[in-house]
């Protein structure tokens, strides 16, 4: 029970920053321009939340982490992960349901090369969403989920130094425990001494 928490609060926290760094190069909104613009300008999710590819791979960080440091800083990434797993949430929440021209303001300066909220919004007639801004909502939800579970669980979980330190004292032990005596290889050399002294030690 304790490895199985332990191993699905450190999949939670992985999996959610994986799907996040890859929802950050996929397209989260498509916008429609008015000058004349034959396509529509696809804005990537990098874009649309300017933290989801760093959070997303600080997430993707903890997780690793968490299957070599101690009791302490698990505790310390699980506050982290549940934090950055809250802020992905809202951040692609917001983008998924409202479709900010903030978020597509960047892309569109890009394109164009006009600044300034006026002018991106008077070259912008459309915004329509993908799924991708929702996929990262559960991603965002798995790595605060892992966040949390770590703090529940993270006393029960086995440290990794505390289990090479047993194997390598066990070691230590082993080498530096006496050696039976072995009495008959005595005998053998004390026989061998004998011999090279003239005496016939089957005569005693």
């Amino acid at each position: 029970m304790i490895a199985r928490a332990r191993m699905l609060a450190v999949l939670a926290i992985i999996t959610g920053g994986a799907v996040a760094i890859i929802s950050s190069t996929q397209t989260w909104l498509e916008v429609t321009l008015s000058a004349g613009a034959t396509a529509a300008l696809a804005v990537p999710g990098a874009s649309a939340l300017t933290l989801l590819a760093p959070f997303s791979l600080a997430a993707l960080a903890l997780g690793l982490a968490l299957t070599v440091v101690g009791r302490v800083l698990r505790y310390v990434f699980g506050v982290l992960a549940a934090a950055i797993g809250g802020t992905l949430v809202v951040g692609a929440w917001g983008v998924a349901t409202t479709h900010p021209l903030d978020a597509v303001a960047s892309a569109v300066t890009e394109a164009t090369g006009l600044s300034g909220p006026d002018a991106v919004a008077s070259l912008v007639q459309t915004i329509d969403g993908t799924a991708w801004p929702w996929l990262t909502v559960v991603a965002g939800a798995l790595v605060a989920v892992g966040g949390v579970l770590t703090l529940a669980t993270a006393h029960t979980w086995r440290g990794a130094g505390r289990r090479y330190r047993t194997d390598a004292d066990r070691t230590a032990t082993a080498a530096s425990s006496p050696r039976p005596h072995d009495a008959s290889r005595d005998h053998a050399i004390d026989s061998w001494d004998d011999l090279s002294h003239g005496d016939d030690p089957t005569a005693r």
